[in-house]
């Protein structure tokens, strides 16, 4: 483990796992999501760059590439949002954060506990409009493609947004309440 590993780990930026059970199973569901992403966007690339060799060099492109890759950037993003959340890597000024943790730590912990909650208010409410769409997307067989050239089912997608936005709003919720935990410590 490298020196800046360790800091990040001291500082908090990653959820102490092995101190709080809740922590460690969010923590473990975000990790594998964030793989299952990672996984996804290699696989994506790949189909891409197949479609672009079969196009230009052997006039045979490959059926539904952009469809798939439209709604797998979707799909990428709802899987990593959790871990990111969880380990405090979403856009933000950091040279800021870090200007004002200088002059006070306790304020810092207050913006990122602010910015987790509006974080989770966010995610309920992509959570809140998406989940009545997996469920007809699922029971009305929806798809997206051409019919009869191409399709594919829309249910995964829908539900992979289901689950990440739900994951989301737990790990915002968790990243808040270790924030605020950190205002009860002295300092």
């Amino acid at each position: 483990m490298s020196d800046d590993s360790a800091a990040e780990l001291d500082d908090g930026f990653v959820p102490a796992f092995s101190q709080a059970p809740y922590g460690a199973v969010l923590g473990s569901l975000a990790a594998a999501m964030s793989a299952v992403g990672t996984a996804s966007i290699g696989a994506l690339m790949l189909l891409i760059v197949a479609d672009v060799i079969g196009r230009n060099f052997l006039n045979m492109p490959i059926t539904g590439v952009s469809e798939i890759a439209a709604r797998g950037v979707v799909a990428i993003v709802f899987l990593q949002v959790p871990a990111a959340i969880l380990q405090r890597r979403l856009t933000r000024a950091d040279f800021l954060v870090r200007r004002i943790e200088r002059a006070s730590p306790r304020a810092v912990a207050v913006i990122e506990a602010l910015f987790c909650l509006s974080g989770a208010v966010v995610f309920g409410l992509v959570l809140w409009a998406s989940w009545p769409k997996f469920p007809e997307a699922w029971a009305t067989a929806e798809f997206f493609g051409v019919q009869g050239v191409w399709t594919i089912p829309t249910w995964p997608f829908r539900g992979i947004t289901v689950l990440g936005s739900a994951v989301a709003v737990l790990a915002a919720l968790y990243r808040a309440t270790e924030e605020l935990r950190t205002l009860r410590t002295p300092a």
